[in-house]
């Protein structure tokens, strides 16, 4: 279901029917599935521009994410409904999951956040803090790290020197995209 859908997205934007950017997903599918056995209907997913599969596992229909991208909502979903929010900004969403989580706490509720983020957000001062912030205070947040080794276009490790942080708050994987950081690859005109 996922790669049918990325296919599908793909294919609307070559044609040149969504004229805003896309970033599209791909090789995280296994990982994700894994990962989204843990994810309950009450528990918040956060991300960054990369949140279609996302949302397709905690529930959004096909149809409704299709029209958000289409309506040029790719790279910050909202979904209060099935408690999806995701921001094209590097790290933007990372302190409004730790508020999540923080509220989550202080009214004893049983749900978790979980804020996916690629590898270069996690090398940012404001991941650090964050996860500093959640171990301090025990948060119900966790953390999912996808690594494709590349910081929009260029290697990760290179540009930002060490590795990406690891700890139990952090679940971690590698995979690596076919797609390029936006759109297919080919020139669209619009």
């Amino acid at each position: 279901m996922l790669k049918q859908f990325e296919e599908e997205i793909a294919k609307t934007f070559d044609a040149g029917q969504i004229p805003y950017p896309v970033h599209l997903e791909n090789g995280n599918e296994a990982h994700l599935a894994r990962i989204f056995q843990d994810i309950r209907d009450d528990d918040y997913v956060f991300g960054s521009w990369r949140m279609h599969s996302k949302a397709l596992l905690k529930g959004v229909p096909w149809h409704d994410l299709k029209r958000a991208i289409m309506n040029g909502h790719s790279m910050a979903l909202r979904f209060d409904e099935y408690r999806v929010y995701g921001s094209a900004i590097v790290g933007g969403i990372v302190p409004i999951a730790l508020g999540a989580a923080m509220a989550i706490k202080r009214r004893n509720g049983s749900e978790k956040v979980w804020c996916f983020v690629g590898d270069m957000t996690s090398m940012t001062g404001i991941f650090s803090e964050c996860h500093r912030y959640a171990d301090n205070f025990n948060l119900p947040i966790k953390f999912v790290l996808e690594d494709n080794n590349l910081s929009v276009c260029t290697n990760t490790r290179e540009v930002w020197g060490g590795e990406p942080p690891r700890s139990p708050r952090i679940e971690y994987f590698q995979y690596k995209s076919r797609w390029p950081h936006c759109g297919t690859g080919k020139r669209v005109q619009f």
